[in-house]
């Protein structure tokens, strides 16, 4: 009897219908291909004149951007090994808030130098090993490269320095007045403590029409509507917040009520009424003038409250009720009925504004110290609103981590060429095998320079020769010129306070060699088949067609 011999690798281990792509296919070559593909994808969106992407995602929503976190975010990404890429920008996203594109660009070109040295005959342990003591280095270096820190984070001038060149990565040209906008709201919310500062203090709202020029800092909060009542504007008032609804009492059970006259049609709710009545007169007596609700408001109860003066606004949202509550300084209550002392909240302006044509609601405090402010936006269509606040979330994330590190490293790629002259010099002082994953690595930091030569339409060679030669001479300050003021193509970027934050450079660098570390790991995918029956239809691929 013959044996049968099961014609796919490991057929009799696993469940029918897997696929498996080893190390002899070029597994790690195909991984470095799909990894590449995505880091091309977002490459040509890094700095200042980065282009912009259009994504329509699984929900046919259009977004229009140049943020690398939110392009990959949106794009479904199904290869495991881009995903590990995805991953790593959506982690520093996570730690700081800003050069997402970094992330994914420096691993993309780490793996394109791995595959070079794989073609060259290396081992993906050596590179790996190489790689590794190269980002030790590479990191120490960066404490080295410090030209700058935030000495005083009181101070709008200071902070404004750091938050600049972020901005200007995604809305260049608007970033003085956006850079000042976030200083100002920053600065309204700072704690005594300053690493005690939290992000979601600082809110946005946007309202379609004007210009930018026209956004500004609402110490407080701004609801996109108006009151419910007839009241509309309150000050130096107490505030209740309730998240039960201020309404009759429904009964738990079904009952048939059986009416023989007129009089005693009039009389069945009166008792309701005048419970609800003796309700909103407490909230009344005890000095309260604007009533905060988290759920519905009823016809009757809105009656009574027009009739006592009290202005009632609608927050459906549990998140911005709590926000609410963070502004006025008030607790949640369950029950209607008048507060306990403790449980109320102060607010020196409550106002209903017209803003470009929408209605808006406005809760100031006036004195020093609020613990929310808020940016009101203004722009023309609703994506560039969405891509500003891309921008003002990037800034504040830059304050957080200010408060961690203040340390300011050079922009404009000046830190990468730094760092490609000093790996380099490391790697031909470094003996064996390892020394050519060295120089591969700081080759790998050469590609933002070249990036931001090649979006502003200069040529890339030239810049890139030149910043070298006055790097070897010495020069660490010099790095692209995007503007191109004197046709050289680099310029001093201290003195035109281009200046990014070390710690956001230092995650993004170890992020980035640890994705590419991890992909040249990996020798072999193993797809199991998908669970469930046949996929429903996709969309029209020909969509665009006319």
């Amino acid at each position: 009897m013959s044996l049968n011999i099961p014609n796919a690798p490991n057929a009799g281990l696993f469940k029918g219908g897997y696929n498996n792509y080893d190390s002899e296919d070029g597994a790690v070559l195909r991984n470095i291909d799909a990894c590449q593909a995505i880091a091309s994808t977002v490459q040509t969106s890094l700095g200042p004149y980065g282009r912009n992407k259009v994504v329509i995602n699984h929900l046919q929503k259009m977004i229009l951007t140049s943020d690398a976190a939110t392009i990959l975010r949106e794009l479904d990404v199904v290869h495991p090994a881009a995903k590990l890429l995805v991953m790593a920008s959506q982690q520093q996203e996570a730690e700081m808030g800003d050069a997402t594109n970094l992330v994914v660009i420096l691993a993309g070109e780490l793996l394109k130098k791995a595959e070079d040295l794989l073609r060259m005959g290396l081992k993906t342990s050596d590179i790996v090993q190489g790689y590794e003591r190269a980002q030790k280095f590479a990191l120490e270096t960066l404490e080295e490269l410090e030209v700058d820190k935030v000495e005083d984070m009181r101070s709008q001038e200071e902070l404004s320095k750091a938050i600049r060149t972020v901005v200007a990565s995604k809305q260049n040209g608007d970033e003085d007045a956006l850079a000042d906008l976030v200083a100002e709201a920053v600065l309204a919310v700072l704690p005594k403590n300053p690493s005690m500062f939290n992000v979601d203090n600082i809110r946005v709202v946007k309202i379609m029409g004007g210009s930018l020029r026209q956004s500004r800092v609402v110490r407080g909060m701004v609801f996109p509507k108006e009151p419910n009542g007839s009241v509309k504007k309150v000050q130096k008032a107490k505030v209740a917040v309730f998240s039960c609804p201020l309404d009759i009492s429904q009964t738990e059970t079904k009952g048939t009520v059986l009416l023989k006259s007129a009089k005693e049609m009039l009389d069945f709710t009166k008792g309701e009424e005048e419970q609800l009545e003796a309700a909103i007169k407490e909230i009344h007596d005890v000095g309260l003038r604007v009533v905060i609700a988290g759920s519905t408001v009823g016809e009757l109860a809105m009656h009574y409250f027009n009739r006592y003066g009290i202005l009632v606004i609608k927050i459906l949202s549990k998140f911005e009720l709590r926000r609410a509550c963070r502004v006025v300084g008030a607790t949640p209550l369950v029950r209607l009925g008048a507060p306990m002392p403790d449980e109320m909240g102060n607010i020196d302006v409550v106002e209903t504004l017209e803003i470009g044509g929408d209605r808006v609601t406005v809760f100031r405090q006036e004195n020093e110290g609020t613990r929310t402010a808020t940016l009101v936006l203004r722009g023309a269509t609703q994506q560039y609103l969405d891509d500003v606040e891309r921008a003002v979330d990037d800034g504040v994330n830059v304050v957080k981590a200010i408060t961690r590190d203040p340390r300011l490293v050079p922009g404009a790629g000046a830190t990468e060429i730094e760092l490609v002259k000093r790996i380099q010099a490391l790697g031909e002082t470094t003996p064996g095998i390892p020394q050519y994953a060295i120089k591969k690595y700081g080759e790998a930091f050469e590609v933002i320079p070249r990036t931001l030569a090649e979006s502003a339409g200069l040529d890339a060679t030239e810049v890139l020769s030149r910043l070298y030669a006055a790097h070897h001479k010495g020069e660490e300050l010099v790095g692209v010129d995007i503007e191109n003021d004197d046709d050289t193509g680099i310029l001093d970027v201290d003195k035109r306070g281009i200046l990014d934050l070390m710690v956001t450079k230092h995650w993004a660098v170890k992020l980035a060699t640890e994705a590419a570390r991890t992909v040249l790991s990996v020798d072999q995918i193993i797809v199991a088949r998908q669970a469930g029956g046949p996929k429903p239809p996709g969309p029209n691929p020909n969509w665009d067609e006319d």
